[in-house]
């Protein structure tokens, strides 16, 4: 499998914007900025009030069809985080995201893979059944933090690519 990029990093920047845990009283807190093409998503998690995650978007139209899964360039801390990315389906109302976990390696620059047939459909954090991955729609790409701990986080990404 080859990989091709979806989009660079730099083109996007004043799409990025963060989604954190404040919306539902939590106290969690992230920005995002982009610099010389790469992103960077830090901030702290806080589990005060039933928190406990940040995440920050991209929206578009992302016909990822043909692709097998993205492949990601991090720099990270050594958490755990989460891709993620949202279609046109709905739960409740609200847009399903789908998820696929990466782990990072701290203060070291590598790639991750996360595959689209290992994806799982999520409505605020709990895990849907039987709905299917529409590629053709994507309408949002994201990354999230929410590993059950507190503390500041680092995560730099340098490109998102296609897995095909």
């Amino acid at each position: 499998m080859s990989a091709s990029p979806v989009f660079p990093i730099g083109d996007v920047d004043a799409h990025w914007v963060r989604l954190d845990d404040d919306v539902m009283g939590g106290h969690s807190r992230s920005r995002v900025v982009v610099r010389d093409g790469v992103l960077r998503f830090s901030g702290a998690t806080s589990l005060a009030d039933k928190g406990g995650f940040a995440s920050i978007r991209a929206r578009g139209a992302f016909d990822l069809a043909d692709a097998a899964g993205l492949r990601l360039r991090v720099l990270g801390d050594g958490r755990e985080y989460q891709l993620r990315i949202a279609t046109d389906a709905r739960h409740r109302g609200s847009h399903v995201s789908w998820r696929g976990d990466f782990a990072t390696r701290v203060g070291e620059w590598h790639e991750v893979t996360v595959a689209f047939a290992d994806m799982q459909p999520t409505y605020r954090g709990t895990v849907l059944e039987g709905l299917a991955l529409d590629l053709s729609k994507v309408e949002e790409i994201g990354v999230l933090i929410g590993d059950g701990r507190a503390g500041a986080f680092s995560l730099e990404v340098a490109r998102i690519a296609l897995l095909v």
